[in-house]
């Protein structure tokens, strides 16, 4: 038998699935996270960490493509969180509704046998 809860998911993500597909928000809040972690990038490029790889960087490196690959690290990221999530929410509504299936299935099978004893 299904929570109240797994109820209302079930209910909500039957509303709302292609809208989760392509949410704005949950684009932003992609990016988001991907410019973290472009900016953590730059700071470690930027603080000179490595100094092998910072003499790489600053002699081959043009700082054109550097912000390129950051701003493309940030869609990947936005573009990847946001299937992600929603492959998360379409598994779990996958496994709700044959957890119901199976519930309804020993509950018919239940009433046939006790209408066979009646």
């Amino acid at each position: 038998m299904l929570s109240a809860q797994e109820n209302k998911f079930i209910t909500w993500w039957e509303e709302n699935r292609d809208k989760q597909k392509k949410s704005l928000k949950q684009f932003i809040q992609g990016f988001s996270k991907g410019i973290g972690i472009s900016m953590a990038i730059v700071l470690i490029v930027a603080s000179g960490w490595y100094k092998r790889a910072n003499m790489e960087a600053n002699s081959k490196l043009s700082t054109a493509v550097f912000v390129i690959a950051l701003l493309g690290i940030g869609v990947f990221m936005a573009w990847f969180s946001q299937n992600y999530k929603w492959e998360q929410n379409e598994q779990q509504y996958l496994e709700l509704m044959a957890k119901k299936k199976r519930f309804e299935e020993v509950m018919a099978k239940q009433k046939s046998e006790e209408d066979i004893i009646n």
